[in-house]
């Protein structure tokens, strides 16, 4: 008898979903982690203190709130299994040096009447754009959580349109032609330009000016998730499931090698040389540039295309922070209270700087002006944190290899107190508030998971050929591995891309399409 029907490489949370969905199937699910804890980029820890719990990598859920696994509660995580979020009011915020603040909220209205204190046009223009995020909504999150259609058939429906044709155009051109066409006020537009940089790209990449509209459109259907307890809650709730469904998962469990007999994956083999077989298939978080390395039966060709994949130039560098008391921004609200969002960037001077700090990132450079972001969920989830303080999560964007010749290893504490500087420029009590404080470099990304290779919290770079059923590879692009049947690819690397999306489901969907299982009836009752 095989050891599991199903392995699992990786306990990222795309892993675990698909996992979820199998064990609810009845199969019976093995799931392995190389680290001592689990979730991958879903994961909270102790990074600092006692009962300071810091999310280390993916800090609110967003594009997975409209998929049906939390939408339609397909596995019973929110109703069995105490997942919770709550949604904030206002999702993201901009701040300025100067004191001026542009908030996000859920109502576009809201939204409006923060614009209008910048300019009455681009008020009445963003109205105009949210109504179109809502129509084009539905159509993009149709393609998120289930095998994309091949590049050839999306293009051909989307040329049979006035519509279409739009919507095509704004895949195509970058924020920064977007912003420029839509807007007249500079901070109207660099607020929105700041979009991008949460995807890893610069404002002036092209074929980014979609995401625009797909984050507003979420932003304003479902809100920032911020999960209760911290964003592991994730990552336990569906571990609970696969455990209560008969699986398990395993920490300290390298894997080296996928097996296989007959062209077919049959098992793995971990660091330690244990040996574990799987009777109907194996789902991994298999980065493109390590798949040949660990599937010796994969085809020359197939593993040439995957290698050749492309790395984002902009990579991550995050600060988590235990803090004494919560943070006192400088800027207040237009009534004068406190600002309260989910996400703070803290804008540079002028919109060329953003731009300007992207275009450094290219030549393997130090950004000029830095890009800081700020989360402070304390302020919506105080179980976070002792009564009283709060804990604060920092990024900005940098190179994997710094052009000095010096390692992230020695240099990291030095930059980490860069960015906490910036930070004092816009809030009054840093540094004096901080407690402690730990950071992660890109090097430390790609050591925490695999899947983060080279500090790309994306896997490979989000570009159109890149993108969709060509992502990573047009080989790969259907979570098939050719030429090795019953291995499954799940990750960041896969459609529809970083961040939090749930995308495994679709993984699950073609894993019991093979296994004869009709998924549209694999729900908890």
């Amino acid at each position: 008898m095989a050891d599991a029907d199903i392995i699992i490489i990786g306990s990222g949370h795309n892993g675990l979903v698909a996992g979820a969905y199998l064990a609810v199937a009845g199969k019976r699910v093995l799931v392995l982690e190389r680290n001592e804890w689990h979730g991958g980029g879903v994961v909270s820890r102790e990074l600092t203190r006692p009962g300071f719990m810091h999310d280390q990598h993916s800090m609110s859920h967003i594009f997975i709130q409209g998929n049906p696994l939390l939408a339609s509660d397909d596995l019973g995580l929110k109703s069995k299994y105490g997942l919770k979020y709550v949604f904030p009011d206002v999702p993201m915020m901009s701040v300025w040096e100067d004191g001026t603040t542009l908030p996000l909220h859920r109502d576009p209205a809201k939204s409006a009447e923060a614009i209008a204190r910048f300019s009455q046009k681009d008020a009445e223009t963003f109205l105009k754009m949210s109504q179109q995020a809502a129509q084009w909504l539905p159509m993009i999150q149709a393609g998120l959580y289930s095998p994309p259609m091949p590049q050839g058939a999306q293009a051909a429906m989307m040329d049979q349109s006035v519509e279409g044709r739009e919507m095509w155009r704004t895949t195509q051109v970058s924020t920064f032609d977007l912003m420029e066409e839509l807007f007249e006020h500079e901070k109207v537009r660099a607020h929105f330009g700041r979009v991008a940089g949460e995807n890893l790209v610069s404002p002036d990449e092209k074929a980014t000016g979609i995401g625009a509209y797909v984050f507003l459109g979420f932003l304003e259907k479902y809100g920032f998730g911020v999960p209760v307890g911290g964003s592991g809650s994730l990552t336990n709730a569906l571990i609970a499931c696969i455990e209560d469904h008969g699986g398990s998962v395993r920490a300290s469990a390298s894997v080296r090698e996928v097996t296989t007999e007959g062209g077919r994956a049959t098992g793995v083999v971990l660091d330690d040389g244990e040996r574990l077989s799987a009777g109907d298939g194996i789902i991994g978080a298999l980065h493109p540039h390590v798949l040949p390395d660990m599937v010796d039966a994969l085809p020359a060709d197939v593993g040439h295309r995957a290698k050749r994949t492309h790395i984002t130039d902009a990579a991550c560098f995050t600060v988590h922070a235990a803090l004494d008391a919560p943070l006192e921004f400088r800027a207040k609200r237009h009534d004068g209270e406190p600002l309260s969002a989910v996400m703070y960037e803290l804008m540079p001077a002028s919109y060329e700087d953003m731009r300007r700090a992207f275009d450094e990132l290219r030549y393997g450079n130090m950004s000029p002006t830095p890009l800081v972001g700020v989360g402070q969920l304390p302020q919506h989830d105080p179980t976070r944190c002792p009564e009283g303080k709060s804990i604060f999560h920092a990024w900005d964007y940098v190179p994997y290899t710094r052009q000095d010749g010096r390692s992230w290893d020695e240099a990291k504490g030095e930059f980490a107190e860069k960015m906490i500087a910036q930070m004092g420029k816009y809030i009054a009590n840093v540094p004096d508030v901080v407690l402690d404080y730990h950071c992660d470099s890109p090097v430390d990304m790609e050591r925490t998971s695999p899947s983060f290779y080279r500090g790309d919290l994306h896997g490979i770079a989000t570009t159109t050929y890149q993108s969709g059923s060509h992502r990573p590879t047009p080989d790969l692009g259907q979570y098939r591995v050719p030429g090795v049947d019953r291995l499954y690819l799940v990750g960041p690397f896969q459609h529809p891309g970083g961040g939090v999306f749930g995308a495994g489901r679709a993984t699950a969907m073609v894993a019991a399409e093979d296994l004869g299982i009709d998924f549209d009836e694999v729900r908890v009752s």
